[in-house]
């Protein structure tokens, strides 16, 4: 069984787990019968509409008949709500909320054609285990009372102020667009990447095929940060292009790759290893490349005893004391690990990357080097690496999207998130002294990475976004207010996406449904199926819509 001390340590939820958690059958269950007066999926999804809620059944199939939550109507009557955001913490937040509340009715809102966000763009191709997730999101969008809205951009295509008076809440899920910068000289060189859009681009991201890294430029390359991202980053640099060509990795990234001329990454952080952020699998896994060597790290970087470490610090600190699988003398390539190491600046030779140098960090006075939290300073002294390519991996940031203080939602640009209490209520920060509050925003959630920040896997996201549908499912049941009323006592329309559609449909946009959705993902499929590939990827938006008109 799937317990919750696994979550953390488990780098996704697969359809199985998810139902383990929730209690819910693997799928739809076909015995709870659906009134005639239920509007059917495939009628929801001729277009990106849905019913208005008066006409759905309430007893929705979309629930175990053993479910241990109550599914007592409330008086308010069906919940209208629009979810910005169609990644793991927008469908886990749908996928909860249904189950928890039968009349929820959910419209989902995504700016590209196609969903699941960083799962689709984020997740490494050799990860398709990670990906299992779209299990669970599949059997969300089955739903009748699930209605995805996708190629529409809130906040540009459609305003928040226009939404409000269709929806009872408003749930913000739409994640991190942006990395944090080094804020160093030489940053923008050329030959110096973010790994968000190395990721994006070798994952078929729209908005980074353009990026072309040239990986010809010389035989090392340096990512800075020491994360999950910077190590998957280090992997696909290096793993034998054989290993990838039948994952969903991007064409013109294989072609890329089978170029390279990189033989040597190093991977550099500011602290030391038992601070870093990566996880044991990832560091496994590239021990375990084909002749690939590790360079041997400092045995004084650790305790003499690392049994006495935390679990999970100590599983680390084996698999890098034991070392790759290949010797240097048999390795083609090789990558290394460097600790207590800050970028100063990056340096060109004529106009093109070509070292970095780097502030060496220690401890402050009295830090205990074992502990994962101790707080590192620099010293005088300077060291310089030479570098072809630099890969930017400290982190992502969320941004604000146009039209939030409109609607009273405010936002924190120095965290990057939506100011919130913790369990998902989008809060106004007390002008007075203190980190008091002015209280929640009457139907307005979050979830996820503009929740709490870039961090975490989606186990966490996933915990996460429960948090935050159980607050909705508890604040309707408590009759708190909601967007349109002050007491409880007013609705929104529950027109939902119709009370919207025809605004955007003016500007030009072609919203599409989740039917239109699945017929790019079969043309997607067809095409990497002639490949020998899980899938073939559409790299823009044009040949997206291109194949709803074939």
């Amino acid at each position: 069984m799937f317990l919750s001390r696994h979550f953390g340590k488990t780098h996704y939820v697969c359809a199985s787990c998810a139902r383990r958690i929730t209690n819910i059958p693997a799928r739809l269950s076909h015995a709870v019968a659906v009134s005639q007066n239920t509007t059917s999926i495939s009628a929801a999804r001729v277009r990106p509409a849905i019913a208005h809620p008066a006409s759905f059944t309430l007893s929705a199939p979309f629930v175990s008949p053993h479910h241990e939550y109550s599914t007592a109507t409330h008086a308010r009557g069906p919940l209208r709500v629009a979810i910005i955001g169609s990644g793991p913490a927008g469908f886990y937040t749908a996928y909860r909320l249904m189950n928890k509340n039968q009349d929820a009715v959910v419209d989902m809102y995504e700016q590209l054609p196609v969903p699941y966000g960083l799962v689709r763009y984020g997740v490494a191709p050799d990860h398709p285990e990670v990906k299992n997730c779209q299990d669970t999101f599949e059997e969300v969008a089955q739903s009748p009372r699930f209605n995805y809205i996708g190629n529409v951009k809130v906040g540009y295509d459609v305003e928040l102020a226009k939404m409000k008076p269709h929806y009872d809440a408003i749930l913000f899920s739409y994640g991190a667009s942006e990395d944090r910068q080094l804020g160093i000289p030489g940053e923008d060189l050329p030959g110096v990447y973010s790994a968000r859009s190395f990721v994006g681009w070798y994952n078929g991201l729209p908005q980074f095929q353009g990026l072309n890294p040239n990986l010809q430029a010389g035989e090392q390359a340096v990512v800075i940060g020491q994360g999950n991202v910077a190590l998957d980053v280090a992997r696909i640099l290096l793993s034998p292009v054989d290993a990838l060509r039948g994952t969903d990795i991007a064409e013109q990234a294989i072609q890329a790759l089978s170029d390279s001329r990189v033989r040597s990454v190093r991977v550099v952080g500011r602290r030391g290893p038992i601070q870093a952020a990566f996880t044991v699998k990832e560091a496994r896994e590239l021990m375990q490349i084909p002749s690939v060597a590790f360079e041997p790290i400092d045995r004084c970087l650790y305790p003499a005893d690392i049994k006495k470490l935390p679990r999970v610090q100590k599983r680390i600190a084996e698999v890098l004391l034991k070392g790759s699988k290949t010797s240097a003398q048999d390795a083609s390539r090789s990558w290394a690990l460097e600790f207590m190491q800050a970028p100063k600046a990056m340096l060109a030779d004529t106009d093109h990357l070509s070292s970095i140098t780097f502030t060496k960090q220690t401890f402050v006075p009295d830090g205990d080097p074992f502990d994962q939290r101790t707080r590192v300073v620099p010293t005088s002294e300077e060291t310089k690496m030479q570098a072809s390519l630099a890969f930017r991996s400290v982190g992502y940031k969320s941004t604000a999207l146009p039209g939030l203080s409109d609607i009273g939602v405010p936002f924190d640009n120095k965290l990057g998130i939506i100011p919130n209490d913790m369990h998902g209520r989008v809060i106004t920060p007390s002008a007075g002294p203190g980190n008091l509050t002015a209280g929640h925003v009457s139907g307005l959630y979050c979830a996820g990475w503009v929740k709490r920040g870039p961090t975490g896997v989606i186990a966490s996201t996933m915990q996460d976004a429960f948090a935050s549908a159980d607050i909705i499912a508890h604040d309707w049941e408590a009759g708190v207010p909601f967007l349109n009323d002050k007491d409880g006592s007013g609705r929104s329309t529950g027109l939902g996406w119709e009370g919207v559609r025809d605004s955007v449909e003016s500007k030009g946009v072609r919203p599409l449904a989740w039917s239109d959705w699945k017929r790019i993902d079969d043309a997607e499929r067809k095409r990497g199926r002639a490949k020998g590939k899980q899938r073939e990827k559409f790299q823009s938006v044009e040949e997206m819509l291109s194949v709803l008109d074939a």
